[in-house]
């Protein structure tokens, strides 16, 4: 969650705060701070830290107690930093702090913003107090985050459904039989969540979602939901996401799937293959893949067209990446193949020493005829970043321009630990391939070190 932008509020109350405790305040000065409207005044306190809008009490009558109103209340973890040292139950512990805080506190929360720091707790039964009185006070906006041991999220988190937004982290995702869903959720982050097998086969209905990332979460698999305006999902570490595919999300228009790491271990989904991915992904404008998933997605034939093209991709990124690997060969050739109106490609390599691969095959490959077979009619931008000069790389390259008509911009960063006269070489290279478009613009960067 970014860091309230309270600074120059701060000042000004701080102020305001000291000449009260210094002077008298002149009636115009004080009348014009009780003339504020209301909802600036509401602006201005939900923008500070609870601490400094609870010193507020004293400015004047008017603003007496308004700060046991606010809709947002952010206990996040510079908060927790500063009362955390106290330990949970201390005279400024931080549980004790907002008990005081939620004790004093009148009217709706809309926005709860929770940090638990890696105290010692005997238990999180306050913090499922706190859940409580959030599904009694019509929450709309809740952010989790949690540094101490997995907590496991009470019944009441369920029966909050009025939430838009849920972020949570390190946390055990076990609704109880009976939940649904939530009808008006629209952006679900899930951090380091393990979900229960009780999931299994219930499909959750998230009739208003939005935005989906789950990042480094167990049991995916269990999450099985209904999401038809579903937009954006990015999808981190989750190694056992694979079923996300076979989500209810026709409207899916900016995907991200970055596993980071080979999957091991998993049983193959036999419908799970490359062709089927992209037939669920009619609408996508903008795809990340990494190679990892893009070789699990490749490791059957690929045929050079597929049932359904991606008439509606434009931009593609490809992570961690290595031409050297036939398999993401072939799997890149049949995105870009497939891909009839794409205008950006993206390409981050892996580091040829990791790939540990006989690049000779997709050399071949790279120089055999018809390879691509097919013109590249709107790209425009290629960035290829760390790249080492090999024969795959420069191949790959020399596809490109060759096969793009109207390309307009190839940037090239080498990696950092490529000397001088290696980069020149990789220049030369590339200066020297045929090519298709007569405005091309070939820009080498300096590698970062």
């Amino acid at each position: 969650m970014p860091e309230p932008h309270y600074l120059g509020l701060k000042l000004f109350v701080n102020l305001i705060i000291e000449r009260h405790k210094k002077t008298e305040v002149i009636y115009g000065e004080e009348d014009k701070i009780n003339n504020l409207p209301e909802h600036l005044t509401d602006l201005i306190l939900e923008q500070l830290p609870i601490e400094d809008a609870a010193k507020t009490n004293i400015i004047s009558k008017k603003w007496r107690h308004r700060w046991t109103k606010m809709r947002v209340l952010v206990f996040d973890d510079q908060f927790s930093k500063k009362f955390a040292k106290n330990g949970a139950f201390g005279r400024n512990g931080f549980i004790r702090i907002i008990i005081q805080v939620l004790t004093f506190h009148k009217g709706p929360i809309l926005k709860f913003y929770l940090h638990m720091p890696n105290i010692v707790l005997d238990s999180f039964q306050e913090v499922d107090q706190f859940m409580l009185l959030l599904s009694r006070n019509g929450v709309t906006d809740l952010v989790l985050t949690n540094s101490n041991q997995r907590y496991k999220l009470p019944s009441h988190v369920y029966s909050c459904l009025q939430l838009r937004k849920l972020d949570l982290e390190n946390c055990f995702f076990k609704p109880p039989l009976e939940f649904e869903g939530f009808l008006n959720l629209e952006e679900l982050f899930f951090e380091n969540i393990d979900f229960a097998a009780r999931l299994c086969g219930a499909k959750v209905n998230l009739p208003q979602l939005k935005k989906l990332c789950p990042e480094t979460c167990k049991k995916v698999y269990n999450f099985n939901i209904k999401a038809i305006k579903l937009w954006n999902l990015t999808v981190i570490a989750c190694h056992d996401a694979m079923l996300l595919w076979l989500l209810d999300s026709p409207c899916l228009f900016d995907v991200v799937i970055a596993l980071q790491k080979p999957i091991q271990n998993f049983v193959r989904v036999e419908e799970m293959n490359l062709a089927t991915v992209l037939s669920s992904l009619p609408k996508v404008r903008k795809f990340c893949i990494d190679s990892h998933y893009l070789k699990f997605l490749s490791t059957e034939e690929i045929p050079k067209l597929l049932p359904c093209e991606l008439g509606s991709l434009r931009h593609l990124w490809l992570l961690d990446f290595e031409l050297g690997d036939l398999d993401q060969l072939h799997g890149a050739l049949c995105l870009i193949r497939n891909s009839p109106n794409l205008e950006s490609l993206h390409m981050h390599m892996l580091r040829v020493q990791e790939a540990q691969v006989d690049v000779g095959p997709a050399s071949d490959h790279l120089e055999s005829p018809n390879c691509l077979d097919c013109t590249l009619n709107h790209l425009e931008t290629v960035d290829m970043e760390y790249l080492e000069g090999s024969r795959a790389e420069l191949l790959f390259m020399k596809l490109l321009l060759a096969y793009s008509p109207f390309l307009e911009d190839i940037t090239i960063t080498p990696r950092g630990v490529l000397d001088a006269l290696k980069i020149l070489d990789i220049a030369k290279d590339v200066m020297l391939f045929p090519r298709a478009s007569s405005k091309v613009k070939i820009m080498l960067l300096n590698p970062e070190r």
